[in-house]
């Protein structure tokens, strides 16, 4: 029987996309590290960076899930040789991806200041946040657009195109931070924070422009707008609107994480946005094997082929797990040099010692999580992600944080109520994906 998820064509996909997916951590852990380091308010910036970053990655979460969707609607009918069938779906998709993009901006950046009380920001933390924020947030639209090109490429079992133009994207952000928040002398001003929002907004827009590029030369598809919506819409409506429901439930437990921090204080939240743009950064690394996953179980579940796709569950967890430890190990012997990265300061390096082994520890069960979430995804079993991320949330995150905050644990609080919320999400996902599975297989023996 040929390997259809042999270690070659799960690292084929999974390793461009792993290099893709931590682009944007990267670009987030650029700029905190950079604004970490100016001469003027670094701890506020540092804080506005951070409160806006949580802000504008849970807006790309949600938004991204039409991603998610569509890549699995893609690989579906690859796997069923149906990949005709869905032309006239990809542009009625980006036009009502785009026009609530369009929305979003308008309503987001009007309302900036009220959004950034909500994380209880305030004064030089509150002005900084708006300032960046106001700028920023016109590369919403930019990024929504490259990521359903991208889920789009994803579900054509092809992650090497968003990985070249996440590069790309990339490194025109490091470079433009450096230029635009300290300046050249003689030539260009230091521009700060607003320097670093700039800087992101051209990487989004270049980003986009590359995609747009890649998808009218190397699909299938175009973008050719037939005014007769697609059979296709009401499911990939369905899938959008409970992977939506199950990213903001996702979104509410880290605001109230940053909340929580925000209330501490201004060493607490800076202790915070370096844990989480470290968190980030390793969940978009062990993503890369997640998006095979979605791309893979998408096509296996067209050709309804069983067999393969509990071995590719199989392979993928032993795969994310060897990528979780060596992250671990990684931090583990780099414990005392990572915090400098990020800020010199004395107070906030203390409680960052003292609260990064709990990150640590997240990582093994951060990456069963995060393979799972991706094949259910690909599989399009979206009400259970939904239903897990809900429990998961409002049954263990939230009464787990409120109840360590009253015992006085702070920043410990947060970090040991997300630790519990992702071994929920964990074995939930396992023990689902494994029933069902079983059972199909059965079916198929009993029928055969």
């Amino acid at each position: 029987m040929q390997d259809k998820v042999s270690f070659k064509v799960i690292n084929k996909l999974a390793l461009p996309s792993i290099l893709a997916g931590i682009i944007e951590p990267v670009i987030s852990i650029t700029d905190t590290a950079i604004i970490g380091h100016v001469p003027q308010h670094a701890t506020e910036s540092l804080a506005a960076v951070g409160l806006v970053g949580s802000f504008m990655s849970a807006l790309f979460w949600i938004l991204a899930q039409t991603k998610n969707a569509i890549s699995s609607i893609v690989s579906q009918k690859l796997g069923a040789k149906k990949i005709d069938k869905i032309k006239s779906l990809i542009p009625q998709v980006l036009v009502m991806n785009i026009t609530l993009g369009i929305v979003l901006v308008l309503i987001t950046r009007f309302y900036a200041a009220d959004i950034f009380r909500l994380y209880a920001a305030k004064n030089l933390v509150l002005d900084y946040s708006v300032t960046y924020y106001k700028i920023r947030v016109f590369g919403l639209v930019f990024t929504l657009v490259t990521f359903t090109l991208f889920g789009i490429f994803r579900g054509l079992q092809n992650t090497y195109w968003a990985m070249l133009i996440s590069i790309t994207g990339g490194l025109i952000n490091i470079v433009l931070d450096y230029i635009l928040v300290y300046g050249i002398s003689g030539y260009i001003s230091p521009m700060y924070i607003q320097g670093a929002a700039w800087a992101s907004l051209t990487a989004q827009l270049v980003m986009m422009l590359l995609a747009i590029g890649v998808f009218m030369r190397k699909t299938p598809f175009d973008f050719k707008l037939s005014f007769s919506i697609h059979p296709e819409i009401k499911r990939f409506l369905s899938m959008t609107g409970n992977l939506i429901i199950r990213t903001i439930a996702l979104n509410v437990a880290i605001f109230l994480s940053n909340r929580q921090a925000t209330s501490y204080g201004k060493n607490y939240i800076a202790v915070h946005v370096i844990l989480t743009n470290i968190w980030l950064f390793t969940t978009f690394f062990l993503d890369g094997y997640a998006d095979a996953g979605n791309s893979l179980s998408g096509k296996l579940i067209g050709e309804k082929d069983f067999f393969h796709l509990r071995l590719l569950a199989k392979k993928l967890i032993k795969y994310s797990l060897w990528v979780a430890l060596g992250l671990s190990l990684f931090f583990v012997v780099f414990y005392d040099k990572i915090g400098l990265i990020f800020t010199n300061e004395q107070a906030v390096l203390r409680i960052f010692h003292q609260v990064f082994w709990l990150v640590i520890l997240m990582q093994p069960i951060g990456a069963v999580a995060f393979i799972f979430d991706g094949i259910f995804k690909g599989l399009g079993w979206v009400k259970f992600l939904r239903n897990m991320q809900l429990i998961a949330t409002f049954l263990v995150f939230v009464p787990l944080l409120y109840l360590l905050d009253y015992l006085g644990l702070k920043l410990y609080a947060v970090w040991a109520a997300f630790w519990f919320w992702m071994a929920f999400r964990s074995g939930s996902l396992w023990w689902q994906f494994n029933r069902i599975i079983k059972a199909k297989i059965h079916n198929s023996s009993v029928f055969s």
